[in-house]
This record gives C-alpha cells, structure tokens and sequence, in this order.
C-alpha cells in the first residue's frame, strides 16, 4: 500500500475590506488552513494539503474563483511519496 501526501504554501491577495470572508471561505475549502493574516495589506498564508496532486491543484483553483481574491502565488510544495509492503 502506498500513501502520497502534498502540502502546498500560497499567499493569497485580496482587498483589506475583504479578508475576513475570504479567510472563511478559503477555511472552508477542505485540506485548507489560514495560517496568518495581514489584514492591512489583504494577505493571507495558506496551507493546503492532499493525498493527489490533482485535487491539490483543483482545490488551488478552487481559491482562485472565491469571491474577492484578487491573486495566488504557489511559495512552497512538497511531495511525500511512503510506501509499505503489504503480503
């Protein structure tokens, strides 16, 4: 049996106006966590996790069509493949 796992790190752009509802939307979305905010400047720290990296990217994109983000950048990714031998 083997198990992937992906983590990602964005920083997600909004009007200052806006951050508290897309901080809760973004909370919402599932395997995704604020972890700071800078409500001055409307930047938020987000960590997404998966098992895929295809629904990584989806729920990336899923970002990106909330209400209010005006931009996401990709600052970290990594890949975690554990594998375990099953009889």
């Amino acid at each position: 049996m083997q198990a992937n796992w992906h983590v990602a790190g964005l920083v997600v752009q909004t009007q200052p106006l806006n951050i508290l509802a897309v901080s809760a939307a973004l909370n919402e979305l599932p395997g995704s966590e604020v972890a700071a905010s800078d409500a001055e400047h409307g930047k938020l720290v987000v960590v997404m996790e998966a098992e895929r990296s295809d629904v990584l990217l989806n729920q990336i994109e899923s970002a990106r069509n909330i209400a209010g983000v005006l931009a996401v950048s990709l600052v970290y990714h990594q890949q975690d493949e554990q594998g375990e031998e099953t009889p």
